[in-house]
């Protein structure tokens, strides 16, 4: 799939998305790399925001299978991945799917589950399938987890750990609409439910086409030098306990393939590194003395890129 027909692709599916979510036209289109670039994405906010509503647009904008777990604390693995049942009648044991067999699986408040629940996830989400018994079974493709949590609320919800986190591609935060915005939803929802009108406009088959136009997209040399110093950077940061990862790195390169791509480019400019920083590094810094403190590791990936110079030529 060529560059322009990846751009309209995600112009396709970001205008379905639109009929229901009011604004945030930013950030849907860095959902849309996240898919492109077959990472996960994580939204966190306060209740309310449409994080919700705007998993379940997306994924009815794809014909492909869906799937939504409301995280519990009494969530087991088994209730996520499936399980072994004994069928008496043929005196043996067949393995039942869970709901983690879909194409988009929506995690809904995943930080209210337990560790050992939100472990569960750890498999699926890196590579791409389910072991149980010693047999693997493969999940679809594509696979795409959209998962929220609220970032206020602390009893009753168990952190994701560093291990979880590192396997978002993209943390992102929905935010409250403008005044115009907020007008635009009560007009839209005041006597109607767009999101129950809503059908698909693309088949999974175009994703993974687009998904593997990936590689193509040029990333020059001095923009993956510039990518590796931005996560360099980040490491050496006196606030920093733990900086980006090489993971993160590589994640960061995919992400802006990802991007240009959705922009109808070829080829990976400065811009797409530093519109995605955040994004994608900010969730992976851990920063000294500040459990929780999204913001101080948002700040050290912010000074990071804007110590470095950018790259002036990139082809």
């Amino acid at each position: 799939m060529q560059p322009s027909q990846v751009a309209a692709l995600a112009a396709r599916i970001r205008e379905n998305v639109s009929r229901v979510v009011v604004g945030r036209e930013d950030m849907l289109t860095l959902m849309l790399a996240a898919v492109v670039a077959g990472g996960h994405v994580l939204l966190e906010d306060v209740p309310g925001t449409g994080k919700t509503v705007t998993a379940r647009s997306l994924a009815r904008s794809v014909d492909g299978a869906f799937s939504r777990i409301q995280f519990t604390p009494d969530l087991l693995p088994s209730d996520i991945t499936g399980s072994r049942v004994y069928h008496p009648d043929q005196g043996e044991f067949r393995f039942h799917k869970g709901p983690v067999f879909a194409n988009i699986l929506l995690a809904d408040e995943i930080n209210r589950a337990t560790p050992r629940t939100q472990s569960a996830l750890l498999e699926c989400m890196e590579e791409g399938q389910v072991t149980d018994g010693g047999v693997a079974y493969a999940l679809p493709a594509p696979f795409l987890v959209i998962a929220t949590q609220n970032p206020i609320e602390i009893q009753g919800t168990f952190p994701l750990p560093e291990a979880q986190l590192d396997r978002f591609l993209m943390k992102l935060t929905p935010g409250y609409p403008d005044e115009a915005e907020a007008l635009a939803l009560l007009d839209r929802f005041i006597a109607d439910a767009p999101l129950e009108k809503l059908g698909p406009v693309c088949g999974c088959d175009e994703l993974l086409e687009a998904r593997s136009a990936l590689p193509a997209c040029e990333a020059a040399p001095d923009i993956r030098r510039y990518i590796a110093a931005v996560c360099a950077r980040t490491r050496e940061d006196e606030r920093a306990q733990l900086g980006v990862s090489p993971r993160g790195m590589l994640a960061l390169l995919r992400a802006c393939q990802a991007l240009a791509l959705i922009d109808g480019r070829g080829y990976v400019i400065p811009d797409d590194v530093q519109r995605l920083a955040v994004p994608v590094l900010a969730h992976r810094v851990i920063a000294k003395g500040f459990a929780g403190r999204g913001d101080v590791s948002r700040q050290i990936v912010l000074d990071a890129v804007a110590a470095l110079p950018a790259p002036t030529e990139t082809r």
